[in-house]
C-alpha cells in the first residue's frame, strides 16, 4: 500500500490520468490526497471531480481558492473570471451533487506523518493547530448558513492571526492561511499581492516557510498554489504545484517508511496556459 500526495490538477484531468497511470495507483491497495485546486483554468474540470468522486474511498482531495472560487460562482457570490473553465460543471444536470461534494472536502490533513495543505501555515500554528482551525472552517461549509459565509469569505483583513479572533474575522484569517498564503512577516502579517518566486518578496516579508522560529518547524508540511515557487523537496517541505496548467508537469509524491521520505513522480501536461493571474 503507497500513500500519494498530489498538486493542484486545476481541470487537468488527461494529465492526471496518465499520473495516476504512471505511478501505477491502484484504488483497492494505494491512497490518494490531491491538495486542492481540482478545478478551473484547465480545459477538463467536471472530468477531474468525475474521476475523484468514482475513487471516494481511495482518495481525498483539500479545498483551494481555485475550488472555493467555483463554489462562489455558483452561488452568484463571484462573477466568474475571464480565464474561468468551470462552465462543464455549472451546465451539469447534477452540478448540485458535485457542489455538495467539494464543499465537504477537508481544508487540511495530518496523515502519514505529513501535514498537507493547500497554501501555507502560519507561524503562530503547531499541526495540531492547523488542523483544529481547518475543522472549524470546515464545519461552516458542511453546514446550513455557507453560502453566507461566501459571501462575508473575501478580503485580505484581518491580516494576522490572533487567538482571540471570532466569528467571520476569524474564519478569514484561517481561509486566507490555507488557500492562499505565500508570503508574510517575521510575526505572522500575511502579504497577497506577490505571487512570483520566493526571491521576490516585499521588503519585510518572506516566505511562509522560512519564518524563523514557525511552530510547525520539523513537522513534514506538503502544499501546493505556489507554481512559481520553483522545486522545493525537503525532508520537511514539498511544494507540489508544479504548473501543470501552466505547460509544467503534474507531480505526484508517495510517501515512504522514513520520516520526511517521499519519492517524487511527474508527467508533463498537454495544457499551456499563456501566463496570467494564477
Amino acid at each position: 500500500m503507497s500513500t500519494y500526495m498530489i498538486g493542484d490538477v486545476q481541470g487537468c484531468d488527461a494529465a492526471l490520468e496518465r499520473l495516476l497511470d504512471h505511478i501505477g495507483f491502484s484504488p483497492s491497495r494505494d491512497r490518494l490526497v490531491v491538495l486542492g485546486d481540482l478545478v478551473n483554468r484547465g480545459p477538463a474540470s467536471l472530468a477531474v471531480l468525475r474521476r475523484l468522486i468514482a475513487l471516494e474511498g481511495s482518495a481525498q482531495s483539500l479545498l483551494g481558492n481555485h475550488d472555493l472560487h467555483l463554489l462562489a460562482v455558483a452561488h452568484g457570490v463571484r462573477k466568474p473570471h475571464r480565464g474561468d473553465t468551470v462552465a462543464d460543471i455549472l451546465d451539469a444536470p447534477d452540478r448540485d451533487a458535485l457542489l455538495d461534494w467539494l464543499r465537504t472536502r477537508p481544508m487540511a490533513l495530518h496523515e502519514h506523518g505529513w501535514l498537507m495543505v493547500h497554501a501555507g501555515v502560519l507561524p503562530a500554528w503547531n499541526a495540531a493547530d492547523t488542523v483544529a482551525h481547518a475543522h472549524e472552517l470546515e464545519a461552516v461549509l458542511r453546514g446550513p448558513d455557507w453560502v453566507a459565509f461566501l459571501h462575508e469569505m473575501y478580503g485580505n483583513e484581518p491580516a494576522q492571526w490572533s487567538d482571540g479572533l471570532r466569528g467571520t474575522a476569524r474564519l478569514r484569517v484561517i481561509v486566507n492561511a490555507l488557500t492562499r498564503l505565500r508570503f508574510c512577516s517575521a510575526d505572522g502579517v500575511m502579504e497577497f499581492d506577490t505571487k512570483d518566486s520566493a526571491d521576490a518578496a516585499s521588503e519585510g516579508f518572506m516566505p511562509w516557510f522560512e519564518v524563523p522560529g514557525r511552530r510547525t518547524e520539523g513537522v513534514p508540511i506538503a502544499f501546493g498554489h505556489w507554481s512559481t515557487l520553483g522545486t522545493v523537496q525537503r525532508n520537511d517541505l514539498q511544494a507540489l504545484d508544479t504548473g501543470c496548467v501552466w505547460g509544467g508537469c503534474l507531480t505526484a509524491a508517495r510517501i515512504g517508511s522514513a520520516p520526511g521520505e517521499v519519492e517524487r513522480m511527474s508527467v508533463g501536461c498537454e495544457q499551456a496556459r499563456k501566463p496570467g493571474k494564477r
